[in-house]
């Protein structure tokens, strides 16, 4: 395939050369170069050994389940209450204020004790905590205004008392209201102290407390940085995720779902978050359904309703109550005074409406390909699904083979999956690839198709291939080809894929480098001919 691009003189010509039969990748002979000319197959073997040699981007994330998280919040909790020598109740209320970032809370509560207790609710040191007189026996609740006795009461760390049917009633409400009763304070109305954990534990029954540390474990995930649910129906896991190197957002859930950690939409390596946006709200706006009608229909000169042309004739009747005759190439009414409308006007209308027709099966080339992968996909995880459950022990079974032995089988299914994901996305990448940067699209699309080339041979070999094992009676020499076939096709799919994600990532960087080589070639060339014209000179 050769890649001619006029602007930038004679760009890189990209050659990959494979069959069936042998499926090993092929390249030219590196050749020297001593003229300006820049040597194409020079440039694609630089390109490809380029994007092989980067290595591939870090995992930095975990799972955690229910147990996980609540493992996480204790260990949080204990480790902090020993270092601010604080019962666990304030301390959790102090790590919730500051949304469980320890090393924030450190760094704050020792410049400035005081204001950190009144930012998060607890007793200050100047404050006056209201105690019991040991004379009495009995006490009112200034909320029910009933006497009790002095153990029926309880009260947060400010000393407020009130009485535990109340306090049952308080909290019961508050935390009915929802996650704010994290943040529960005293009923005293001048009273700013939080209740704390303990007091809720001890007074509240058990449907509250289950509820209360519900709200509690979601604070966890929700209020931090660097957590984040997983977005799959009834899925209760969480993501930590810790960026570190070259960031790659791509997490898979235990529960199978995977997912862009930074958006939460389905992962999309190769492009990023934004085009992800930009090209979702361009699938589900209504622009497009304006842009084809626009194309397709023109407004009634009349009355402005939108018309369709369905018949050949041009004489064009709008629907009633309208009932307009008009000439759909002119929109004239039709009448004596209309003759012809052959003559051309220039008023510009047509190049606009040309324009808008082209852009219209631009999108709808790229859209058309996206969607197509996408439903490739859907079906090869339904096919994956089958294979792990059923094909894997029938083809064992008929061969007289361990199920371990066919995990290749496997693993080719979920290559395949894999690459129908990172391949429906490329054709966002196209689609907002700049139309000037000629140069890239012609090593994008290079890269692409080899890729796409390599997949559907796999995906083919996988669907077609392995279905005569289940369907038909097969010889080992037969199982072992196949085998054969489809591993080096997985590894080829892989290595091909991985190459076009990398490059795509780096923006296609590798484009630059031979163009910017030849340039500087051609500036020395240039710089050496001028020397040797001045030398004539001279001499």
């Amino acid at each position: 395939m050769r890649l001619d691009n006029s602007d930038e003189d004679n760009f890189a010509e990209l050659i990959y050369i494979s069959s069936d039969d042998e499926l090993d990748t092929e390249k030219d002979a590196i050749e020297s170069d001593d003229e300006a000319e820049f040597d194409s197959n020079n440039a694609a073997a630089g390109l490809l050994d380029d994007l092989e040699t980067v290595p591939p981007p870090e995992l930095s994330y975990s799972v955690l389940t229910e147990s996980d998280i609540r493992r996480r919040i204790d260990d949080d909790i204990n480790q902090l209450s020993a270092v601010l020598c604080l019962p666990k109740s304030d301390t959790t209320l102090i790590l919730r204020h500051f949304d469980w970032d320890a090393s924030k809370v450190e760094d704050s509560w020792f410049a400035d004790e005081s204001e950190i207790r009144r930012q998060v609710g607890l007793p200050v040191a100047t404050q006056q905590v209201t105690s019991l007189r040991p004379d009495h026996r009995t006490l009112t609740c200034s909320i029910c205004f009933e006497s009790h006795r002095l153990s029926s009461f309880s009260s947060a760390p400010c000393g407020h008392q009130f009485c535990r049917w109340c306090w049952r009633n308080y909290i019961a409400a508050s935390v009915n209201d929802g996650p704010s009763s994290l943040k529960l304070k005293c009923p005293e109305p001048s009273c700013k102290v939080l209740a704390g954990d303990d007091l809720i534990n001890k007074i509240a029954d058990e449907k509250v407390r289950t509820k209360y540390s519900n709200f509690a474990l979601r604070s966890f995930v929700e209020n931090s940085r660097r957590r984040k649910w997983c977005p799959a129906p009834n899925c209760q896991h969480a993501v930590e995720f810790t960026p570190s190197g070259d960031l790659n957002y791509d997490v898979s859930c235990l529960c199978s779902h995977s997912f862009c950690w930074n958006c939460t939409e389905d992962k999309h390596r190769p492009v990023d978050c934004e085009t992800v946006k930009n090209w979702s709200l361009k699938n589900a706006s209504e622009s497009q359904n304006e842009m084809w009608k626009k194309v397709n229909t023109k407004p009634c000169p009349k009355c402005g309703r939108a018309i369709e042309k369905n018949k050949g004739c041009m004489h064009m009747t709008c629907a009633a109550p309208c009932r307009h005759h008009f000439c759909w190439v002119c929109l004239g009414p039709l009448g004596v005074s209309h003759t012809s409308c052959n003559g051309y006007n220039d008023d510009g209308s047509k190049d606009g409406l040309q324009s808008l027709r082209a852009e219209v099966k631009r999108y709808q080339h790229y859209y058309e390909r996206w969607a197509e992968n996408e439903k490739s996909r859907q079906i090869a995880v339904n096919d994956l699904k089958n294979v792990r459950t059923n094909v894997v022990s029938e083809i064992a079974g008929a061969l007289g083979l361990n199920v371990s032995q066919l995990d290749f089988l496997i693993e080719a299914w979920e290559q395949i999956v894999e690459c129908r994901r990172v391949l429906k996305w490329t054709y966002a990448y196209g689609y907002y690839l700049p139309v000037g940067e000629a140069a890239k699209k012609q090593f994008f699309e290079y890269l692409q198709g080899q890729a796409e080339t390599c997949l559907e041979r796999l995906h083919d070999c996988a669907e077609k291939e392995m279905r005569k094992f289940v369907l038909e009676e097969s010889c080992m020499h037969e199982y072992v080809a196949f085998q054969k076939k489809l591993n080096e096709l997985t590894k080829l799919s892989k290595t091909y894929f991985e190459n076009l994600v990398r490059a795509l990532e780096n923006g296609l960087s590798e484009v630059e480098a031979p163009i910017e080589g030849k340039r500087r070639k051609m500036e020395n060339c240039d710089k050496t001919s001028m020397n040797k014209k001045r030398q004539r000179k001279v001499g």
